[in-house]
């Protein structure tokens, strides 16, 4: 780090340092990032930083670091466009429109948010910045890892919504530093974090069973994803321990249509159901929408859990029982694991899973 490209009067390194009552090396290892600096020392210097004003040159920073100190956080949509009659890609997948419409879902769904709040929170205090990108066709893609390869940001956080996805694999053998919001659907060498879903989908079978819940059925999220299928799996194979050998299922999207069109379905189906997990809170809030138009009252005809514990479960009438992903700690410690990964390029990939809590309000 060097001081040669700041303005005559600027606080410098070694202002920091008298301040803190450090060495100036000491104070370019916690502004550079350094991990093994005693914590305390940390906290002194960062204290200094607050006091003199000091603001590290990144002109300067990025020469002696070669790093830009930006992120990309993408969140990643659909693997395959679709083909049109002569077999390449069809006309719409290209159109500005689709793009919109992909961004407007993801702005629409509030745990996007929640991963948001998480990177921010942790990158901000470190000096770095997230570079929102949107990669959901294949042009969009290689954009990214053009992006990346040209230096532009030092790694991917990567939030995919499609099982099919291939960008993970493409950051991964192109060499790039990444890390995935949850497992990927095929095996990819890459850092991840998750939930352990099935511990959470165990939680609220056994909530409903104990609240004297006998007909319960299930609203799963898209079962070509492992968070949906994982949802899915615990839930059921915790009802069969518990007696319920037959659990009637609709198949939803994490949208609140989709919930809605799934209730719609399971009462037709089994109006005689008495409770309804659905593996998110989106889904959730339309099935207890679609109750009330029914002349349901949830929870006292039909108890309602949702998944996630996002604004949603707040927001709903009446608020969900839910149960917790704690998405802003996850989507931090994915950061943290991207930053390791960059002081430590040649690292083995690791996974880091995160457990679910049940959240009682008044659906259940």
């Amino acid at each position: 780090m060097t001081d040669d490209l700041r303005p005559a009067g600027t606080p410098t390194l070694e202002d920091v340092a008298r301040a803190a009552g450090v060495s100036r090396a000491t104070v370019s290892r916690v502004i550079n990032g350094v991990r093994n600096v005693d914590p305390a020392i940390q906290e002194a210097v960062r204290r200094a930083v607050a006091l003199t004003g000091y603001a590290p040159n990144r002109a300067a920073r990025s020469l002696v670091t070669r790093r830009t100190d930006a992120i990309a956080l993408v969140v990643s949509g659909a693997g395959v466009e679709p083909e049109s009659p002569d077999g390449g890609p069809a006309a719409d997948a290209a159109d500005p429109e689709s793009g919109s419409s992909f961004t407007a879902q993801v702005f629409a769904d509030p745990f996007f948010g929640r991963v948001v709040t998480g990177v921010v929170n942790y990158l901000r205090p470190r000096g770095m910045h997230p570079v929102l990108m949107f990669a959901e066709t294949s042009r969009a893609r290689e954009d990214v890892v053009s992006f990346l390869r040209q230096g532009s940001a030092d790694g991917a956080l990567v939030v995919s919504t499609h099982a099919e996805d291939p960008l993970p694999a493409l950051l991964t053998d192109a060499g790039l530093p990444a890390v995935l919001y949850a497992r990927p659907a095929r095996p990819v060498r890459i850092s991840y974090v998750d939930l352990a879903h099935q511990d959470g989908a165990r939680l609220a079978a056994e909530h409903l069973v104990a609240r004297g819940c006998r007909r319960i059925a299930t609203i799963t999220g898209p079962l070509n994803v492992p968070a949906g299928q994982e949802r899915l799996a615990g839930f059921r194979d915790t009802m069969a321990r518990l007696g319920h050998p037959y659990i009637p299922i609709a198949e939803g999207q994490f949208t609140q249509e989709s919930g809605e069109a799934a209730m719609e379905r399971l009462l037709v189906e089994h109006p005689d159901l008495d409770a309804v997990f659905a593996a998110n809170d989106l889904m959730a809030m339309g099935a207890c929408h679609v109750l009330r138009e029914h002349g349901r009252r949830v929870p006292e005809d039909v108890a309602v859990i949702g998944f996630d514990d996002s604004s949603a479960a707040s927001a709903c009438r009446p608020p969900l029982t839910t149960i917790r992903q704690p998405v802003e700690a996850m989507a931090a410690e994915m950061a943290r694991l991207l930053i390791e990964r960059l002081s430590k390029p040649d690292g083995a990939a690791t996974s880091v899973i995160f457990e679910p809590a049940l959240v009682v309000r008044d659906s259940a």
